[in-house]
């Protein structure tokens, strides 16, 4: 298979730059990025040999001596800021020119005061200072999905959907799309899974697709991804700092991207957006991972999409109940109300500690508990789980085992 049409150089660069990250599988990310191996080896010794300049027609680095004078310099931070819609600020700034080769890089402040001289930036900006970050200790153990505010274009309206993953802060994907259904992001999920596999766990906010408009946590979008045993897990209703790094990634893209433009069709928006991310992932410094790129930290998952979903199968000691067609299991003469998403599905009740308490899990996730204490024969003694399950879903056992073979 050929190179998507679509952002070609950052499909090479990405390819690249996941092909040399320590322990890389250049084969098996070959058949990901839908190459043949001769074509992968040809990118990475063209880009040993030349850098960049070997994987496009020109080089992106600066054309001039890395002995410059003052002049340049100043030159040279209002090109970068330029370049970054007027977003970045010193930090930045000075690590992209440490990278590039500089060999005298000004100080952060020393940028700062060359940006307020231009206009560049407002005098009262501050940094709002440290904070406490919490994050999976590996890659894939959990996604952040959601859909930044829809904007409109000369044509219709984009609604960007973004996947990042919480412990390296990749972008998985910022997919420019005409709607919040279903399919859309149901077929945008198979193309990432095919590339860069299965996730452990994917963390959402309650709206739709993935959560029920009726206020139940589970929707037939998430039934899909716990059939893929990928745990599923939805924030706190109010409350976007569950999700703290994709709203902060929604910040840059809004400053960096969004703010100042305007674009044609969703085309020209997955154009821009794929650029963005090409530099994102493997050129800006992210301050929470040291000041280096998302890519220094990220490898695909080890986990591969099948094409077809796996049959569901449960434990001997398990007691299955089938759920029908309105949402409801019966058990032991009595009707409990499970949720519509999982309509015609098996579950699985499993014996608890506790005298009348069943768990109740679909596939591989815990989806709430029947209490045959609560009220009458025909009284719902079902109770869902997922506002309290934790924000960052452990690992099921099985699936450690696999992330520890790999």
């Amino acid at each position: 298979m050929a190179w998507l049409e679509v952002s070609v150089m950052e499909l090479r660069e990405e390819f690249v730059g996941l092909a040399l990250a320590p322990g890389a599988n250049v084969s098996d990310l070959c058949r990901r990025f839908g190459i043949d191996r001769s074509t992968g080896h040809k990118w990475l010794r063209r880009y040993e040999a030349e850098g960049s300049s070997g994987l496009a027609d020109r080089s992106r680095r600066p054309h001039a001596s890395p002995s410059r004078s003052e002049a340049a310099v100043e030159a040279e931070v209002l090109r970068i800021r330029a370049a970054s819609n007027n977003a970045w600020g010193g930090r930045k700034i000075a690590w992209t020119m440490s990278q590039a080769g500089w060999a005298t890089v000004p100080a952060t402040s020393t940028i700062s005061d060359i940006l307020r001289r231009h206009g560049k930036l407002d005098r009262g900006s501050q940094h709002p200072g440290p904070h406490v970050r919490f994050e999976r200790a590996e890659p894939n153990e959990l996604w952040q999905m959601d859909f930044k505010g829809h904007f409109a274009m000369a044509s219709g309206r984009c609604h960007p959907l973004t996947v990042l993953d919480d412990h390296s802060r990749y972008s998985l994907g910022i997919e420019a799309c005409g709607n919040e259904q279903d399919g859309t992001v149901r077929d945008r999920l198979t193309t990432l899974f095919r590339r860069y596999g299965l996730p452990f766990a994917m963390l959402m906010d309650n709206g739709s697709p993935w959560g029920d408009s009726g206020g139940g946590p589970y929707t037939v979008f998430t039934t899909w991804l716990m059939r893929h045993a990928i745990q599923v897990s939805h924030g706190r209703p109010y409350h976007p700092q569950t999700q703290g790094k994709i709203e902060r990634f929604h910040r840059s893209l809004k400053a960096e991207v969004l703010e100042r433009n305007s674009y044609a069709d969703l085309p020209a928006c997955q154009r821009a957006f794929d650029r963005w991310r090409q530099i994102y992932n493997g050129e800006r410094p992210h301050e929470a991972l040291g000041d280096k790129p998302p890519v220094d930290r990220y490898r695909p998952s080890p986990r591969l999409f099948g094409e077809t979903l796996p049959p569901i199968a449960y434990g001997s000691r398990d007691i299955v109940r089938k759920v029908d067609v309105g949402g409801v299991i019966s058990f032991r003469n009595r009707q409990f109300k499970i949720g519509k998403a999982f309509r015609k599905q098996p579950l699985a009740l499993r014996v608890t500690s506790e005298d009348g308490l069943f768990d109740v899990h679909y596939c591989t996730q815990r989806i709430g508990q029947l209490d045959l204490k609560i009220g009458g024969a025909k009284t719902c003694g079902f109770v869902d789980i997922a506002s309290a399950m934790p924000t960052t879903p452990q690992v099921p056992q099985q699936q450690q085992d696999v992330r520890n073979a790999s």
